[in-house]
């Protein structure tokens, strides 16, 4: 139980810290909740979404789970989605994996079974056929998690409607901190002048 009280503490510190820094701080973030960005990220504990990128809580909504899938049957994440782009309104739609994620791994390694073999089924299916290194592997599946968030339906409603909403996907590295875009933004069906997407 020490640990939890060691939690709890860290917290009153961490709240007398941000009043101290800014009186208004909780005032201010109780009364709004109008982040730009959805978050679609790894459990992992060494991926928290606001520290690496330098947001402040109330600036990115946040999903996470095992290896960042986009499932279109984990009614979760499609809660989350419609929720953050329906209500929320964010603008930016970001999947970040991580190297040496656990779960692609383990579906390397042939070493999931049980709920986690059912989970992570599409990652199986991005295997290729030749040697590849987990780096690249968890390239991939952002990649191809990117592509499942540019075909779902809400996020091509509100693309119909002319939202303005972008996907984006990105590769974390735990051993540096840094993250990498892979380059692979999708803008949605309308064009801005010159006929780029906005």
């Amino acid at each position: 139980m020490k640990e939890i009280a060691q939690l709890l503490k860290h917290n009153r510190e961490w709240a007398e810290r941000m009043k101290a820094e800014n009186p208004d701080f909780f005032r201010k973030l109780e009364k709004q909740q109008r982040p730009k960005y959805l978050w679609i990220g790894c459990s992992d504990s060494r991926v928290p979404a606001n520290q690496i990128t330098g947001l402040l809580p109330g600036e990115v909504f946040v999903h996470r789970n095992i290896s960042n899938q986009v499932i279109n049957t984990d009614m979760n994440l499609m809660c989350v989605l419609q929720y953050a782009i329906e209500v929320l309104q964010v603008e930016h739609i970001i999947v970040c994996g991580h190297y040496g994620c656990g779960g692609i791994e383990a579906v390397m390694h042939n070493q999931v079974s049980g709920l986690l073999e059912h989970w992570l089924e599409n990652v199986k299916t991005l295997m290729p056929k030749k040697t590849i290194t987990t780096d690249r592997m968890c390239e991939l599946n952002v990649i191809m998690q990117v592509g499942h968030l540019t075909n779902n339906t809400i996020v091509q409603k509100a693309w119909r409607l002319g939202r303005k909403l972008s996907i984006h996907g990105w590769i974390y590295s735990i051993s540096n901190g840094l993250i990498k875009d892979l380059n692979i933004s999708k803008y949605g069906m309308r064009k801005g002048p010159g006929g780029r997407p906005r």
